[in-house]
């Protein structure tokens, strides 16, 4: 039986290796301009992140300062101070009126 199967396998011709064009391996133009679209956004998002974190950075900092010179001025309540419309600062980022 294993000779049948040796016979059969010998006779059997093998492929001869091929050679596959450049246009069916590559991504082409569609590719390149597809990761460098992506490339493009993702440097975007980062460089807004980071204005994002420094600009709270900057603020916490602020805030920071701020209290530690209303600290010497001890009261319970926290500094109120309307705007020009009428809206009040608690000085959490939140405005209620």
């Amino acid at each position: 039986m294993s000779t049948i199967l040796t016979a059969i396998a010998a006779a059997a011709p093998s492929p001869s290796p091929t050679v596959v064009p450049d246009v069916d391996v590559t991504p082409g133009v569609a590719g390149f301009v597809a990761i460098a679209v992506v490339a493009v956004v993702t440097i975007l998002l980062v460089v807004d992140m980071t204005r994002r974190i420094r600009r709270t950075r900057y603020r916490a900092e602020i805030r920071q300062r701020l209290e530690s010179d209303a600290g010497s001025a001890t009261t319970d309540e926290p500094a109120r101070r309307a705007d020009e419309d009428g809206r009040i600062d608690l000085g959490d980022d939140t405005e209620r009126g």
